[in-house]
């Protein structure tokens, strides 16, 4: 069995409800970003422009490489491709808390990255889709029109998050309540979804099972390789690394599945890769989050690292300001 010849079971119905799904995926992180934000990169654009350029340009270019090296199939290969041109996930400021990265930098990452994912993303799915040499017949069968996936992104990504900005700056206290709940809910809802939609096409996926699991591990603990490298190089601290780490190794790739049934007919090999990245980037995630975080505590006393090194540093020279202010005491 090729996964290039199998199209997995969904129907119209299907696609409206993750795409309902990936809409409160957004609004949920639209409710949690405010004005100071984007105020945020623009004083301090380093690690932002090193962000991007290492999911627009490093994270692509090195998967259309893997694709090239690893043992894949062209739908197997282009659903690599999609996924590195995906935006990063919601989760990866959950993750970027509890490994005790720099959570601010991660919101203002995503929510600037969204922003220009709704009009990178086709592009670059049709850029490097056409220089791979045999995933490039799959885009020319289905006739990709990147004009016709960045309008269904827009209404995916783009309507939702600005519904929620417009939210989140006018009621802020409602905002506040809610934001939690939409959050949580809508991964669920997408984990559920993503579940589902294997367990339903489970031959498929056991006939696969092998090679899938191998090339996506790769590819993930590559991405997060890519951000972390990424950040070492440009010179950023341990917390803003942990950040970066999990903003380009961490992708949606649920919006991916979603452009799968959207214009690729839920072509086997893309919606298998696309699905099972949607489950193991949580799992490996997790995992890599709390390994970090114990290991910055044993080292430092805190998951933060830097800043309580920072913060400790700080007191001691309070404490021995304090000291030799002090007035003399009796002499004993």
């Amino acid at each position: 069995m090729n996964p290039d010849d199998v199209v997995l079971n969904f129907n119209p119905g299907t696609l409206v409800v993750l795409n309902v799904v990936l809409g409160l995926i957004m609004f949920g992180i639209a409710l949690d970003t405010t004005v100071d934000d984007f105020k945020v990169v623009a004083r301090k654009p380093k690690p932002f422009v090193i962000a991007i350029l290492a999911q627009l340009v490093v994270l692509p270019a090195v998967t259309f490489g893997l694709t090239l090296i690893l043992p894949v199939t062209p739908s197997m290969a282009l659903g690599m491709i999609l996924v590195a041109c995906c935006p990063p996930g919601n989760i990866s400021q959950v993750l970027t808390h509890r490994s005790g990265g720099n959570v601010a930098l991660s919101v203002s990452m995503t929510a600037v990255s969204n922003l220009l994912y709704i009009v990178v993303l086709p592009l670059s799915v049709a850029f490097w889709g056409s220089l791979h040499p045999t995933a490039r017949t799959l885009l020319a069968a289905v006739e990709l029109n990147p004009w016709a996936m960045l309008l269904d992104i827009f209404l995916i990504i783009g309507l939702p998050f600005a519904a929620g900005l417009v939210i989140r700056n006018r009621f802020e206290s409602f905002a506040t309540k809610v934001q939690p709940f939409v959050k949580w809910f809508s991964l669920l809802a997408l984990v559920a979804f993503i579940v589902a939609a294997l367990a339903g096409n489970w031959s498929y996926f056991v006939a696969f099972l092998g090679i899938i699991v191998l090339v996506v591990t790769i590819h993930d603990a590559v991405a997060l390789a890519i951000g972390y490298g990424t950040a070492v190089v440009g010179g950023l601290g341990t917390r803003e690394r942990k950040a970066m780490t999990f903003e380009v190794g961490i992708r949606n790739a649920g919006l991916g599945l979603g452009l799968v049934f959207a214009f690729f007919g839920g072509l086997g090999g893309m919606a298998i890769v696309a699905g099972w990245w949607g489950i193991w980037d949580i799992i490996a995630g997790l995992v890599v989050a709390a390994l970090w975080a114990r290991h910055t505590r044993r080292r430092t006393g805190s998951a933060k690292g830097d800043a309580s090194r920072h913060a400790a540093a700080t007191s001691g020279t309070d404490a021995a300001a304090g000291d030799a202010a002090a007035p003399a005491g009796p002499a004993s």
